[in-house]
């Protein structure tokens, strides 16, 4: 039987890195963060409940997710999250299981209770200043700004809880072995 893997980590831990080295080895991984952008530009299901949520202001002109009214909405309250979590998660979960891949890369993969929807999770970890860095870096934005996102999202150490597998990702140990050790491992 063939088993879906997540890969998962905080913002500037290397999932992206990770998930290049996956291709490399010749395994596809699904883009949640990519799946959810194409599901709300293209499902008019997704759209028209998106608009009955937020409102009219949902969408813009040219068709485009109104990015500060959303913001704006998710803003207000958890509930406001949870509604549009609803909404979103599911549709992405579906994409990815018709896709046919057997691994995903999540960044809220706990948060969104999509962890239910796979068999093994491998968190890449990397030490707080080496992923403030390279969150500055990436996004061209302060040390305050990379550390109050870093801040808002689940912390490494209960991310790394609730996963089977760990990638360090810290610059220095190679990375690509941990992989591939996990890869041995899992098939």
């Amino acid at each position: 039987m063939s088993k879906r893997i997540a890969i998962t980590g905080g913002i500037g831990s290397g999932k992206s890195y990770v998930c290049g080295l996956l291709k490399d080895r010749g395994i596809e991984v699904y883009d949640c963060d990519a799946g959810a952008k194409h599901i709300i530009a293209t499902s008019a299901e997704v759209r028209r409940r998106l608009t009955e949520l937020i409102g009219n202001d949902t969408f813009l002109a040219d068709r485009r997710l109104n990015k500060a009214a959303v913001a704006e909405f998710l803003l207000k309250s958890e509930a406001n999250k949870k509604a549009i979590n609803a909404i979103v998660h599911p549709a992405v979960m579906d994409d990815f299981l018709l896709s046919g891949k057997m691994w995903m890369e999540s960044a809220i993969l706990f948060e969104s209770g999509c962890d239910k929807y796979v068999d093994k999770v491998v968190a890449v970890t990397a030490p707080a200043d080496v992923r403030i860095e390279r969150v500055m870096r990436r996004d061209n934005i302060t040390r305050e700004k990379a550390m109050e996102w870093i801040s808002c999202q689940m912390s490494q150490e209960e991310i790394l809880r609730r996963s089977d597998f760990e990638i360090i990702n810290d610059g220095r140990q190679d990375v690509g072995s941990q992989l591939d050790d996990i890869i041995t491992t899992i098939l």
